[in-house]
């Protein structure tokens, strides 16, 4: 089939089938999104060098193999699109008012309007999807008794930690209590190594020893969770 052909063609190359390609296919859209397309291990490294994993590719060599002029086309339409996704938006706040806050000296004056782009915001709902989505497979391997001891999860705070790291760099250093697997990940790690630590595997942060509550990455300032809610205040900036 010309999905074992995909595999056989390149094993390592995640490149989806194009609107175009999906279209001549006949088939259901999503059984075409599950498809990858030939890419010999030349281009698919090049695919890699470049930057476009995950980008849509319309291939025009043989039997719908991917050429240098397929990448170089996919390079020059992503770049296009970053650069209109680049372009600076200003979005308005309702006034906001502190409650029963103590001020020492004048409130400070809160701002009222924020200037981004389209592209960051995407990039922020990506992040906070993928939180979820690892929070979700992290809940169903729970459930399944592959995650030893306690499991606190984060799904549904994703936008406290999204805010936090837009504020932040990675030089500044984040303490948290014991829902920590996000922090993980937006601090550097891959969602792999999040979930080998959740299952024990030497891939994670703490060589599979910590579980659910021990995440840590110090060469980006992220100094783990701590098991109880208390000992963590004193360290927290």
């Amino acid at each position: 089939s010309s999905r074992r052909r995909a595999h056989r063609g390149a094993p390592d190359a995640k490149i989806m089938l194009s609107v175009a390609r999906r279209a001549r296919c006949g088939v259901p859209a999503a059984r075409c999104m599950s498809s990858l397309v030939k890419v010999s291990p030349t281009m698919a490294k090049l695919i890699r060098d470049m930057g476009l994993e995950g980008v849509y590719i319309t291939p025009s060599g043989p039997k719908d193999t991917v050429t240098k002029p397929d990448i170089d086309a996919a390079a020059a339409a992503k770049a296009a699109k970053d650069k209109e996704l680049a372009k600076p938006l200003t979005i308005d706040f309702r006034p906001m008012e502190g409650w029963e806050l103590d001020y020492y000296g004048t409130a400070p004056t809160l701002p009222t309007s924020a200037t981004t782009s389209a592209g960051e915001l995407l990039e922020y709902y990506e992040t906070m999807y993928t939180m979820r989505r690892m929070e979700i497979a992290t809940d169903v391997l729970y459930k399944g008794k592959f995650v030893a001891g306690f499991c606190h999860l984060y799904d549904g705070q994703e936008g406290v930690g999204m805010g936090l790291e837009a504020a932040a760099t990675m030089t500044d250093s984040i303490v948290t209590s014991y829902r920590d697997h996000c922090y993980q990940y937006t601090r550097g790690s891959t969602v792999a190594e999040v979930l080998g630590e959740l299952l024990g595997k030497y891939i994670g942060p703490a060589k599979g020893k910590g579980g659910s509550m021990h995440m840590y990455k110090a060469d980006n300032n992220f100094y783990g969770g701590a098991v109880h809610i208390s000992p963590y205040l004193p360290t927290s900036p």
